[in-house]
């Protein structure tokens, strides 16, 4: 058995916490701008386009992450593609999170009032000029709490990224605790390491959703 302080053991999880938050960055930014993609193809209302970005949101929706990772780590290597836990997680993760914010986006445009969109339409705005000046800066105001409140769901999705290698907090917390026969103390710091990555995130959704409903008072 190695003997590990306590510094020892928070030291090393420190390291892996940057690679969960890294890899949370990613996945939201990556989510986001394919999220916005597939929102504005939906909008566009181009043949064939809904019903492919809802079966896209539906799959990815209907089935689990954990079997997502698999897919994507073990699927694009049956493709001869060399593929890396860190490639892997990242692209899984990206994509979970921008079916989840297509959805959540969507939502928040369709709370817009019809009647904006017949107003900008009797100023002959064609659908970019309507959703850059009209629906998207309404609904985004909207669509602040709901958004920040995904990002604390990204930040622990990353945990399932440990079952193909991914060396993250949870994993790094697993391979402490395998060394030093200390289970209960290094999990112990990996929850409270979670919890101080996610507090703040949850409680800045909070107070956006409170000053939102007060602004709207």
């Amino acid at each position: 058995m190695v003997e590990f302080s306590l510094w020892d053991i928070v030291r090393n999880l420190l390291l892996a916490v940057r690679w969960t938050v890294v890899l949370s960055v990613i996945a939201f930014i990556g989510g986001g701008v394919l999220g916005m993609l597939l929102l504005v193809l939906r909008l566009a209302k181009v043949p064939g386009a809904q019903r492919g970005v809802a079966l896209f949101v539906q799959i990815f929706q209907g089935t689990p992450l954990l079997m997502q990772l698999f897919l994507a780590y073990f699927g694009i290597a049956l493709f001869g593609v060399d593929t890396s836990a860190w490639t892997a997680a990242a692209l899984a993760l990206t994509l979970h999170a921008s079916a989840y914010l297509t959805e959540i986006w969507r939502g928040c445009v369709n709370a817009i009032p019809k009647g904006q969109w017949e107003a900008s339409s009797s100023l002959a705005m064609n659908l970019k000029e309507q959703l850059l000046h009209i629906i998207l800066p309404q609904a985004g105001r909207i669509a602040i709490a709901p958004t920040v409140g995904f990002m604390v769901q990204v930040v622990k999705g990353t945990a399932l990224a440990s079952v193909i290698g991914f060396i993250e907090l949870t994993k790094a917390g697993s391979m402490i605790a395998n060394a030093t026969f200390k289970p209960f103390l290094v999990f112990s710091c990996v929850g409270l390491m979670y919890f101080c990555l996610c507090y703040p995130i949850s409680a800045w959704s909070r107070r956006l959703e409170r000053k939102l409903n007060h602004a709207n008072r």
